[in-house]
């Protein structure tokens, strides 16, 4: 009887871890970060560009196909803020936490957003601000800024996936990406069955699948513990 009634309390536990891994890789798939701010904050891209102090969600973009557009919600989650366009900038080692930088800006003004590194990741979004904003920043900080001469005051959130980037001077000239941000290492070659693999197109989420395998888990949990007590009266 303790040998069931162990192995019920042991699927229980399993249910839970389940769920568990299920929340954790659909935080890590839209990486949402909630994070609350001291102080008013300028923001670039689509929609609101000055964000009063308080607390916010940050998000990938839910699409498989663009992953550096990141969109900025109010702490319940029932508004969209602002849907900003971004590049990969790489950092040499991970760090546990959320790093949020900004940008130098004169006394009295908002600070204006720069990166977000998500916990555990080498590389984060380095953000991009329309080009006449960003040769502005560029000039207060005396440092190259990303930009786009995309409106995105008006564009419509598609135009954010072809969107061109640029990176200006301080003088508001043209320069080279690198000089602002890090790409990614060149990865590894894979065999070639691993790349055919890759090409398959993506399949549903397996939160469902998770979810069922729960379910029936609880259930199979119940029946031991429901045969166990049968098995006790009968003695």
């Amino acid at each position: 009887m303790k040998l069931l009634k162990g192995l019920g309390i042991a699927l229980c536990l399993a249910v839970l871890c389940l769920l568990v891994v299920a929340t954790a890789r659909a935080d890590d798939w839209n990486r949402k970060t909630v994070i609350t701010f001291s102080g008013p904050v300028e923001v670039p891209g689509v929609g609101q560009h000055n964000l009063p102090a308080g607390t916010y969600v940050f998000k990938i973009l839910d699409s498989q196909s663009d992953r550096h557009i990141v969109q900025i919600f109010n702490q319940d989650e029932t508004h969209v803020l602002t849907t900003i366009l971004a590049i990969p900038n790489y950092r040499l080692k991970a760090t546990d936490e959320t790093v949020i930088t900004f940008r130098e800006r004169p006394t009295g003004q908002p600070e204006a957003l720069r990166a977000w590194f998500y916990p555990g990741h080498e590389w984060g979004e380095e953000f991009v601000y329309a080009k006449p904003r960003a040769i502005e920043l560029a000039k207060e900080a005396n440092t190259p800024v990303l930009a786009t001469r995309t409106e995105l005051d008006t564009a419509p959130v598609e135009a954010l996936k072809t969107a061109p980037v640029e990176a200006v001077a301080p003088t508001g000239e043209p320069i080279e990406l690198a000089q602002v941000v890090e790409p990614p290492p060149a990865a590894t070659p894979q065999p070639a069955t691993v790349a055919s693999n890759e090409l398959l197109p993506k399949t549903a989420s397996t939160l469902p699948l998770i979810a069922l395998i729960g379910l029936l888990t609880i259930g199979a949990g119940f029946a031991l513990s429901a045969f166990s007590k049968r098995a006790v009266r009968t003695k």
